[in-house]
């Protein structure tokens, strides 16, 4: 016969008494609703993620402002108080962490670009919809590129480009990189030396300063305002992030040609939010009409400025984005064919 109080007193007697210790604390835990990862809940709180493209401190306020307006809302819709869906914002490193958080569903709703979106759902096959998509300047759905260089440049044209070298955005970058591409490739163009600048404004900076030739941002239309009984028209394209450093840029740097028009950038969500396909369609509604009353508010307003330049947010569905689907998946065909791994440019 063993000795009860040495078996008790074994590492195997401790591990077994910690063990029914944590299976109770489970039980006691579901018995009073502790832990409950419903998307919404203390628990499991809707995680929404916003690409980077400012300041990250700077970005991070203005992430907690849309999360906190969406909390409210939605608690609004669903409980008819101010608390009860919990939402938090995050700020991942690049696109590329966005997409996998999708894909491990930590991820319930994302800022995304079109790139970011169509690598998602077609290449991972996650289960990611558009939402809404954003709306810039006077109700603009769609956008396009620009090709820059600098006036005393001799560049007048997409053919002027050949043996040049160009500064491209970013490997994810719709306006900055693969309408371009598209572009240059129609009109049978074949640069000199490209890189990635990384952002728009840098790549407008290298053009100015001349270490390269040329280069492909993203364009908007430019805005007329009155200033003192005066109109006075503003450009609004990559130019203007730099104009504090550089207050003549709209004079020494050109727009020598666009790339064609695609549908703005989708904010996502994740589609199966809930087992329950009704609560899913409700919390995807009460997310979207969240968004667009604050994009309606004036903090909203200075908010969506600041992060993106966008100026409201609107309803979109999965169709409109078939076309940059199909060019997307094209390019990644080619790329691959070359032996160039987007991904991995993305994640240098």
């Amino acid at each position: 016969m063993h000795d009860t109080n040495s078996i008790g007193a074994g590492p195997g007697a401790r591990l077994a008494h910690w063990s029914l210790r944590v299976l109770a604390a489970a039980v006691l835990c579901c018995s009073t609703g502790c832990g409950d990862l419903t998307i919404g809940s203390e628990a499991r709180p809707f995680r929404m993620y916003f690409v980077p493209s400012m300041d990250a401190q700077e970005l991070a306020g203005n992430a907690d402002a849309i999360a906190e307006h969406v909390s409210r809302f939605v608690s609004q819709e669903l409980y008819g108080q101010d608390t009860g869906f919990y939402v938090r914002a995050r700020i991942p490193m690049n696109y590329v962490a966005i997409v996998e958080a999708f894909g491990t569903q930590r991820a319930d709703f994302a800022a995304l670009n079109s790139f970011g979106f169509v690598l998602a759902k077609d290449e991972r096959g996650y289960d990611i919809e558009p939402l809404l998509t954003v709306v810039r300047g006077d109700d603009e759905r769609s956008y396009k590129g620009q090709i820059i260089a600098r006036a005393d440049s001799g560049i007048d044209s997409v053919e002027d480009l050949n043996g040049k070298t160009f500064a491209y955005t970013d490997p994810a970058s719709s306006a900055g990189f693969m309408l371009p591409r598209r572009l240059f490739e129609s009109a049978g163009v074949r640069l000199g030396n490209t890189s990635f600048a990384g952002k728009h404004d840098s790549v407008v900076s290298m053009v100015y300063q001349g270490t390269a030739d040329a280069g492909a941002t993203y364009y908007s239309p430019p805005m007329t305002r009155v200033v003192d009984g005066v109109e006075v028209t503003e450009i609004r394209d990559a130019r203007s992030r730099v104009k504090t450093q550089y207050p003549d840029v709209e004079e020494v740097v050109k727009i020598v040609a666009f790339t064609e028009d695609v549908p703005n950038d989708p904010w996502c969500v994740r589609g199966s939010l809930d087992p329950d396909p009704e609560r899913s369609a409700r919390i995807k509604a009460a997310v979207a009409a969240a968004l667009i009353d604050f994009a309606s508010t004036d903090e909203g307003r200075r908010t969506l400025e600041a992060m993106y330049n966008v100026s409201g947010l609107a309803q979109v569905g999965m169709e409109e984005y078939a076309g940059i689907r199909e060019m997307v998946g094209e390019l990644m065909v080619e790329l691959r064919a070359e032996g160039t791994d987007l991904e991995e440019e993305l994640l240098r």
